[in-house]
């Protein structure tokens, strides 16, 4: 199965739940955006990283690399593996110089070891396909943000009320503001009517 590279594209506040974050990947060579909902303490690890800030004490991601390289282990690869019931799955692909194993990970704690280890982070069609949102250029077939907004506040559970050209439109609207948390409720909802 062909891989597909990914880098992240950013990080916000999830508004839907309390004390998690959403994560997002973009493609390297394209225009699909992967948004995973992640813990504080992971984000925070990888916003760190992200930032090159140093800490007094190292952070249980830090003990992990200083760990793996004392005893000559390297991370060449993340792999973002499995996409089910809404929950990633994640591998590392580790190697010792004479032997390669895989390990199961939380995408998150994946995600926040990639860094440290400066290797790349991949995944499958499959998984975008289930679980990405497609970044538009051209919105102009679009109804207007006005219009969009004219209309109730939506809650997770009203998007079953909606035509499928309405909850696309709405889809692109919400890729289009990097409201990805959104965006990802409405792909959910047009994928359970496919």
């Amino acid at each position: 199965m062909e891989k597909i590279r990914l880098e992240i594209i950013g990080m916000s506040y999830s508004q839907s739940q309390s004390g998690a974050y959403a994560l997002i990947l973009g493609e390297k060579e394209g225009k699909r955006r992967l948004p995973i909902i992640i813990g504080g303490f992971e984000a925070q690890s990888i916003a760190i990283e992200l930032e090159k800030i140093k800490t007094p004490r190292p952070l249980t991601h830090d003990l992990f690399k200083t760990f793996a390289e004392a005893y000559n282990i390297h991370i060449s690869e993340v792999i973002i593996s499995k996409f089910s019931e809404g929950v990633f799955y994640a591998v590392l692909v580790c190697s010792n110089g004479k032997k390669q194993l895989e390990i199961d990970s939380r995408t998150s704690d994946a995600i926040a070891l990639a860094l440290r280890f400066g290797c790349p982070v991949y995944t499958y069609e499959s998984i975008m396909v289930a679980a990405g949102i497609m970044m538009e250029e051209d919105p102009e077939n679009l109804k207007s943000d006005e219009t969009m907004e004219q209309g109730p506040v939506m809650e997770e559970t009203s998007y079953s009320e909606y035509s499928l050209e309405e909850l696309t439109q709405m889809l692109h609207s919400a890729v289009e503001k990097e409201e990805y948390e959104k965006a990802s409720r409405i792909r959910d909802e047009i994928k359970k009517r496919n």
